[in-house]
C-alpha cells in the first residue's frame, strides 16, 4: 500500500469527538527519543509532517494525522525517560493509559516503537505485557538498525525476538528508510 496523502489533523490532551469519526486509528508509542515521530515522517515521505526533537518527551498532546483520506496515524507522548517534571510525566502516562486501556476507542494496530541498539527495556516489556492483556494488534519497529553495528545485528535483533514474543519485529531505520513498506503493507 502507498501514503498518496498525508496530513496533520490536531493534537488533542484526551477525549475528543475526532476519536468516534469512524476513521480507523493506527497508533505509535515507544519511549521517549526512540524515533516515533520520525518513523512517521519516513512512513508518509514528508520530513516535518510530525514535528521531531532530540529533547525528550517533546511530544505532550496526542497528534492526529490524517492518512490517505481513510486511517489516522496516532502519535503519543513517549513513556519513560523524559526531561519534565513527575507531575507532567504522570499526566502524560495518565493519558496514553486513557487512550489505550480506559477510552472506548480500538486502535486498528498498535505499533511499538524501540531502539534497535538498546533493545525491549524494562518499561517496553511492561507497555507490551500491558497492551497484550489488553488484547491489542501489535507490531514491533526496531528503529535504528543503521545504528547497529554489523558484528552485533544478530545478536541484538535475536535478543529482541526473545523479549518480543509472537509479536511481528520489523528492523527499521527512520535515516536510511529500511523497512518502510514492510511497516506499510502491516499497518494499511
Amino acid at each position: 500500500m502507498k501514503i498518496n496523502s498525508a496530513k496533520f489533523v490536531k493534537s488533542v490532551p484526551g477525549d475528543d469527538p475526532i476519536f468516534e469519526d469512524g476513521i480507523p486509528q493506527i497508533a505509535f508509542i515507544g519511549r521517549s527519543n526512540v524515533g516515533k515521530s520520525s518513523v512517521i515522517n519516513s512512513l508518509v515521505n514528508i520530513n516535518g509532517l510530525a514535528r521531531t526533537s532530540a529533547f525528550p518527551g517533546r511530544t505532550q498532546l496526542i497528534n492526529l494525522f490524517l492518512i490517505n483520506e481513510s486511517t489516522y496515524f496516532v502519535d503519543l507522548p513517549g513513556y519513560g525517560f523524559a526531561k519534565l517534571s513527575n507531575e507532567a510525566r504522570e499526566e502524560l502516562w495518565a493519558m496514553v493509559n486513557w487512550y489505550f486501556f480506559n477510552s472506548p476507542y480500538n486502535q486498528k494496530k498498535i505499533v511499538l516503537i524501540i531502539d534497535a541498539n538498546v533493545g525491549l527495556t524494562k518499561d517496553d516489556v511492561e507497555m507490551l505485557k500491558t497492551l497484550e492483556d489488553h488484547h491489542k494488534e501489535i507490531v514491533i519497529v526496531a528503529n535504528k538498525v543503521d545504528k547497529l553495528k554489523r558484528k552485533d545485528y544478530g545478536r541484538q535483533m535475536q535478543e529482541i525476538k526473545n523479549l518480543a514474543g509472537t509479536n511481528k519485529i520489523i528492523p527499521y531505520s527512520a535515516e536510511e528508510k529500511t523497512g518502510v513498506e514492510e511497516l506499510l503493507a502491516e499497518i494499511l
